[in-house]
């Protein structure tokens, strides 16, 4: 089995859509108006539309309402992403601190509140767990 995305659902997929590309340079891939995907070489964050909830089963999910996942987001420089995002960014939870387990994260929210962690390992074991 392999773990290939995770779905974001939304009352407005375009604001959602543009956030994440903004904050991660990811172009999204658009299937419809109710659904688009950002793919990056491990895995996919999906985003659709409160419209497509019924198609799975409905009232399933509800938007902005996630108070128990943190996506997260390898990137090289967490400080150099902190200070790209200052400018259009104003919810973060936190700075760049380094955590006990070795990697440097930032964490923030998006439009609809989910928490995002950016992070970078600085220690060698951490480097180690995440080389490419």
């Amino acid at each position: 089995m392999d773990f290939v995305s995770i779905r974001i659902i939304t009352g407005d997929v375009a604001r959602l859509v543009d956030f994440y590309e903004r904050a991660t340079g990811v172009s999204a891939t658009w299937a419809s108006e109710d659904f688009a995907e950002l793919r990056t070489t491990s895995a996919t964050l999906a985003i659709g539309s409160t419209r497509t909830v019924p198609l799975f089963a409905p009232g399933s999910a509800r938007p902005a309402d996630n108070r128990s996942v943190i996506l997260e987001f390898l990137v090289d420089d967490v400080d150099d992403v902190y200070k790209n995002l200052s400018g259009f960014m104003e919810d973060f939870v936190n700075e760049p601190t380094t955590m006990p387990w070795g990697n440097r994260a930032l964490l923030f929210r998006d439009p609809d509140g989910n928490l995002v962690n950016f992070f970078t390992p600085v220690t060698a074991a951490a480097v180690e767990k995440f080389a490419r």
